[in-house]
């Protein structure tokens, strides 16, 4: 049985969910996703990932500022909707909203529930050097992620794998375990367990000063640093090049070997010392310019063995 479907999304991590949900046959009544914002060198207004996948549906589409004002909330039980579907909307959800579908809202969580709430969960897990995280589908509550669970899938986070990667699978199987829940909603079979009262942790929403390098931890917890930031927003050590220090961003590294102080460079092959241990930078890029192999990158600066990075 198809249902009627509000969907809530913004990124492009949605934007398989709702694909899915449309050529599964259910009706998508209304997309709700955050503003059209500023974007480029013009700093024109960009709609959403999420927006733009709509139109080519023809699904109308809303773009409220807030969803706490009585007009919202009568804008919303007009879709008459069975059920709610957010994935990474970005706003959080008022019980009028919360309310109105009469199966209530599911939401798809990028990380195995009760660890990991909050914005950034799959940065966080590669951050903190988990080795496996997965996505969940749970009912929503008032409270940020402590809803019900109804169904998971686990992934294993390889030793090398970033953040971007591990989204990519993340995006791709979220949006299948999505439309199987749907389809056990409709069957009246999709059940719900409380989510454990152990292991709650909060995935913060990343700042510009989580993104600093700090070479005084050991390798293996700066190469999870790195990986876990990129390609987005990138983590980034200093540099002075000649003319006063320079952001560089990191983007892809490996645990090397030898040591020395914290964040000299110990060769000309990347080797970079830490507070126990050795990384190895891989691919880098400076302000402007796109990303380099480390090699190509000392091609144009004046550093040699002995530098040290901030």
């Amino acid at each position: 049985m198809s249902l009627r479907v509000v969907f809530m999304g913004t990124p492009d991590f949605a934007v398989p969910t709702l694909s899915e949900i449309v050529g599964q046959g259910h009706e998508v009544v209304a997309v709700y996703t955050r503003p059209p914002a500023a974007a480029g060198r013009g700093m024109e207004l960009k709609p959403s990932p999420v927006h733009t996948m709509a139109d080519r549906f023809g699904i109308p589409v809303f773009t409220p500022k807030t969803l706490r004002t009585d007009e919202a909330a009568e804008i919303f039980r007009s879709h008459d909707a069975d059920v709610a579907v957010v994935v990474a909307y970005g706003m959080l959800l008022p019980k009028a909203i919360l309310d109105a579908p009469e199966l209530g809202c599911l939401n798809l969580h990028a990380s195995l529930l009760p660890r990991w709430r909050g914005a950034a969960p799959i940065q966080r897990a590669v951050m903190a050097g988990d080795r496996e995280t997965g996505v969940a589908v749970m009912k929503m509550e008032e409270g940020l992620d402590t809803g019900p669970l109804a169904m998971v899938e686990r992934v294993t986070i390889e030793p090398d794998m970033n953040a971007g990667e591990l989204h990519d699978r993340l995006m791709v199987l979220g949006a299948d375990l999505m439309v199987r829940a749907l389809a056990a909603l409709s069957r009246g079979g999709l059940g719900f367990t409380p989510q454990p009262e152990e292991g709650v942790t909060y995935a913060h929403k990343l700042k510009n000063e989580d993104a600093l390098i700090d070479w005084s931890k050991p390798a293996q917890a700066v190469h999870d640093h790195i990986r876990g930031l990129s390609p987005f927003p990138g983590a980034y050590f200093t540099a002075d090049f000649g003319k006063g220090p320079e952001r560089v961003k990191v983007l892809r590294a490996a645990l090397g070997r030898g040591s020395g102080f914290p964040g000299t460079m110990l060769d000309n092959n990347g080797i970079i010392s830490c507070g126990d241990g050795a990384v190895r930078l891989i691919q880098v890029q400076r302000a402007g310019k796109g990303p380099v192999a480390f090699e190509e990158f000392l091609r144009g600066v004046r550093l040699g063995p002995g530098a040290r990075f901030g």
